[in-house]
């Protein structure tokens, strides 16, 4: 009986016990960028070289020989700083000389940039410029179902964009 007892147990139904898990998650996003703009001023930089030159620097009615001018860091006007002279003469006359002198002007510190319309209106500086048209959201909108159907739908403006996603995730432990 007891062999007999065994085998019912092998072959009864098994009774199974399991967790079953649904999640659902719908997202909607309408992204609109903002208007942008990024400049970088130009320097200003002052360079002399060359042979059989003396120079000087006159200043408040006094020349000073071997000295050379530049830039006069202690007086700025809208950033820019203000430019020391320098004389040059000859040293040994009749004989061959080089002379070679350059500045380049740096810009001035812009006011403030307003954006208008999504779009800003730069001063011309000398340096890089990246300008970055702002969005518009427009008359656009965004539609999302139960069912995880989304729809975007009107007239989206430049520098927008819509998304849309449904995830289903079923467990079963």
């Amino acid at each position: 009986m007891k062999k007999l007892f065994v085998l019912l147990l092998l072959f009864s139904p098994s009774v199974s016990l399991a967790d079953i898990t649904q999640k659902f998650t719908t997202s909607a996003q309408i992204t609109v960028d903002m208007p942008y703009s990024v400049t970088n001023k130009l320097g200003t930089t002052y360079s002399i070289s060359g042979n059989n030159i003396t120079p000087s620097v006159t200043s408040g009615g006094s020349s000073t020989a071997q000295q050379i001018g530049g830039l006069n860091l202690g007086s700025l006007t809208a950033g820019v700083p203000a430019l020391i002279q320098t004389d040059k003469s000859v040293t040994t006359a009749g004989s061959a000389f080089s002379l070679t002198e350059s500045i380049n002007m740096g810009d001035a510190t812009p006011s403030a940039v307003t954006p208008s319309s999504g779009i800003a209106a730069l001063p011309h500086l000398s340096g890089q410029t990246t300008i970055g048209s702002g969005g518009t959201l427009g008359s656009g909108a965004m539609t999302s179902l139960s069912s995880g159907v989304h729809t975007c739908s009107g007239a989206f403006g430049s520098g927008s964009s819509c998304v849309g996603s449904t995830t289903v995730q079923i467990t079963i432990d």
